[in-house]
């Protein structure tokens, strides 16, 4: 298994000693039924002596086998840990169009279902080993016993393994369908918790996404489920009636064909009766091993970064003065819609509005010019250096943005991730009239629970809090009332401005137009700066009667 053959190679000293261990007590427990054999059953002591023995022999395979156990574990929690860490690691360095790609349900299920498949494999996983050693270590011993009878009872134990594969090949192919599900079942879950407030004004849309889209999930993982347990019980039912069937075929062999006497067929049977808990418990941990395949492999499916250990130490240019897109191209999959080609300078200080209708390509702007897209073509320069995509850290570390999907974050912080200015957060406070409204704690934000108006302040000054040297503000004031939004752009972008800051705001909030130092316009994924008349005509039916709304 793949799964296993990562373990190994990531740590292949642990898991050589712990199999080490697993081989110890495999041992320990053949020579506990080898002194049974030759102590109790052939010579038939009863010497008081042999107690003492027996149960020191007891009380070392115990803790052998639980040392083993124990050890496996704990590796495979720390496997699962470290597997959690760099998936974590990986999506924090993937690009965020790749993200989109994906969807947020998907990824969720890898982080939930995916890592808990895979923590309770190796929880199972000492089964496993223990009971693939054992049965080896077991069948040297029964070879010495009898070659004649081991032959025997190794085609009934064959037979008996190939039925229980046979099934637990179709327990494996349902866990994959399910996992599948599970993606469509997350997206369900998303749609009900992010949909409640549409939800619940329209019941008839509600009963229709319960009834023809969850149920139908939910149903076909119901199904599924049942099927995979079914075959896993078959598979359990049918090694433990094997196993017992074997017992009587040792007696048959031993006394009807007169192939061995009745200790060694009594030992045959001990033996056998000790292998039988441990193949019954490997045969069971089977499935659950199968399912951390299929969520290993979806968990690498993602095409996601690759993994990095350490973030990027860097600090941008302070001295800088523009920051260009040159001849930059962006598409949304083969035929999907276009931007491009952009030619945008940036010059330190400046107020800039970015204007245009629904569609225009504003927001894929915003994503190219703070560098979280990656162009399909052109170049990123500051003050004429080219940047190249490996460094785009550099280019990124020059802006903080607020987007229209806000996220509130609930750590104030500075340049290299240290608790924010107190003197510049209370002035900020002050001017975005949050003083009553927000509960600190030190750098820490209590209360989150906000509308949707405070909420976008509260970003406001978790970006500003960041005193990096460009602030992009994707429709911010589209949530405030009246009174605040004309204190946005007559004092709040004009004090922003005077403090050094560059300042991108996408607006449509033509009455305010005037108070910018250049206007942009996005129309069908094209930039145009717009000057003199054109300027002067730039109100919001303008660009909307012209906008081809894409």
């Amino acid at each position: 298994m793949t799964l296993l053959q990562v373990v190994f190679r990531q740590y292949r000293w642990p898991f050589t000693g712990v199999m080490l261990l697993t081989l110890l007590s495999a041992a320990l427990g053949i020579g506990l039924i080898a002194y049974i054999n030759t102590t109790l059953i052939e010579a038939v002591s009863t010497s008081a002596a042999i107690l003492p023995m027996f149960l020191g022999q007891l009380l070392l395979l115990m803790a052998v086998t639980l040392g083993s156990q124990l050890a496996l574990t704990q590796l495979g929690h720390h496997f699962v840990w470290r597997l959690r860490g760099e998936f974590i690691r990986r999506l924090l360095d993937t690009r965020v169009e790749r993200i989109e790609q994906i969807g947020s349900a998907q990824l969720l299920a890898a982080l939930t279902s995916d890592v808990r498949a895979i923590t309770i494999a190796f929880v199972r996983l000492p089964e496993l080993i223990q009971g693939i050693i054992i049965t080896l270590g077991a069948a040297l011993y029964l070879a010495w016993l009898s070659p004649q009878m081991l032959a025997v009872t190794t085609l009934w134990l064959a037979v008996t393994l190939t039925g229980g594969w046979l099934l637990v090949s179709r327990v494996y192919r349902h866990l994959a369908t399910l996992r599948d599900i599970e993606d469509e079942l997350h997206r369900d879950f998303q749609t009900v918790i992010e949909g409640r407030k549409e939800l619940q004004l329209n019941r008839e849309r509600a009963q229709l996404i319960y009834d023809s889209v969850y149920q139908q999930h939910a149903t076909d993982y119901r199904r599924h489920i049942v099927r995979a347990d079914t075959f896993h019980l078959s598979a359990v039912n049918w090694s433990n009636i094997m196993m017992l069937g074997a017992i009587g075929m040792v007696f048959y062999m031993a006394n009807g064909l007169g192939w061995a006497n009745t200790a060694v067929a009594a030992t045959y049977s001990l033996t056998l009766l000790f292998l039988r808990a441990p193949l019954l418990a490997a045969v069971g941990a089977l499935p659950t091993l199968l399912s951390a395949q299929v969520a290993f492999r979806k968990i690498h499916a993602f095409d996601l970064a690759p993994y990095q250990p350490a973030f990027p130490a860097q600090t941008p240019e302070r001295n800088w003065q523009t920051l260009e897109l040159r001849e930059v191209c962006f598409h949304y999959g083969d035929n999907g819609f276009a931007v491009g080609p952009i030619n945008l300078t940036l010059r330190r200080g400046e107020l800039v509005f970015l204007i245009g209708g629904n569609g225009s390509g504003k927001s894929t702007l915003a994503m190219l010019l703070t560098g979280l897209y990656q162009p399909h073509a052109g170049s990123l320069l500051v003050d004429g250096e080219v940047i190249e995509w490996h460094d785009v850290d550099r280019w990124r570390k020059h802006f903080s943005a607020v987007f229209t999907d806000v996220h509130l974050f609930d750590r104030l912080i500075r340049q290299g991730g240290e608790p924010a200015n107190p003197a510049l957060v209370q002035q900020w406070l002050a001017q975005l009239k949050m003083q009553d409204k927000l509960k600190l704690e030190g750098n820490r934000v209590l209360n989150l629970q906000l509308s949707k108006g405070q909420s976008k302040r509260l970003a406001l000054l978790l970006a500003a809090a960041e005193e990096r040297d460009i602030l992009l503000l994707d429709e911010w004031a589209a949530d405030q009332d009246p009174h605040f939004r004309r204190i946005f752009y007559r004092e709040l972008l004009p004090w922003l401005q005077a403090s050094g800051k560059t300042i991108v705001a996408i607006s449509h909030d033509d009455h305010y137009f005037a108070h910018a130092d250049r206007l942009l316009e996005m129309r069908d994924g094209r930039l145009a700066e717009l000057t003199g008349r054109e300027r002067e005509l730039a109100t919001l039916d303008a660009v909307q009667r012209t906008d081809t709304g894409h």
